[in-house]
């Protein structure tokens, strides 16, 4: 029997593939304002960061502010995008059938990007009414704020739970909150996430077994 009372996932990277398409768009978004962004170091530096945080990096980049609407035009085009090629981790969905512990998800993203990816993927029924967005809070990885929020509502003490991301600034968030973390490294370019996480694996069919 796991030891984990409550499984806090982090949605893109871990349970849907959005994170490309996502810095694809923000990318040629960036480009086309002249910030000459090469989009596979992109995939690296801006991986688990905050939109506002990326946005802050293009402002630098053509040194001077963004358009106004630059943020609104971007959830439009990646709405698009996901609606168009996003796809669930593969073997996600044979994780969350077979868990037998309260589940959520944590994210970064705004609750109405959660629902849109989760409801495409075919997700959004494991997760209703256990969706919670760092947008609600105002608080974005690495700070904590959002896993103690999601794990306090669930009922949990951090210690009770497990957090599985993928990036730098959640496995950080995590641990900084007291949380026991997994790191999903499928995609972890620089291998950075076996010295920051509790635990790493890079196939989510190797989850249940570690739990």
């Amino acid at each position: 029997m796991s030891k984990y009372k409550c499984i806090i996932f982090d949605c893109d990277g871990v349970l849907i593939d959005s994170e490309s398409i996502a810095i694809k768009v923000l990318v040629d978004m960036a480009n086309d304002l002249g910030a000459n962004m090469d989009f596979e170091e992109s995939l690296i530096n801006l991986k688990g960061k905050s939109l506002s945080l990326c946005m802050d990096i293009i402002s630098e980049r053509i040194k001077t502010s963004l358009p106004i609407h630059f943020e609104q035009d971007y959830r439009i085009n990646s709405f698009e995008a996901f609606r168009k090629d996003i796809q669930p981790i593969k073997g996600i969905k044979d994780v969350l059938q077979n868990l037998d512990v309260p589940f959520c998800v944590a994210s970064s993203g705004p609750e109405n990007k959660i629902r849109l990816n989760l409801e495409i993927t075919g997700l959004l029924p494991f997760f209703e009414g256990n969706i919670f967005s760092c947008y609600a809070i105002q608080k974005w990885k690495p700070e904590p704020d959002i896993f103690l929020w999601a794990a306090k509502t669930m009922g949990f003490k951090p210690s009770e739970c497990l957090v599985i991301e993928d990036s730098v600034s959640g496995v950080m968030a995590a641990k900084t909150g007291g949380f026991d973390v997994f790191g999903y490294t499928e995609h972890d370019y620089n291998n950075e996430l076996e010295a920051l996480a509790t635990k790493t694996f890079d196939k989510m069919d190797k989850l249940l077994e570690m739990l």
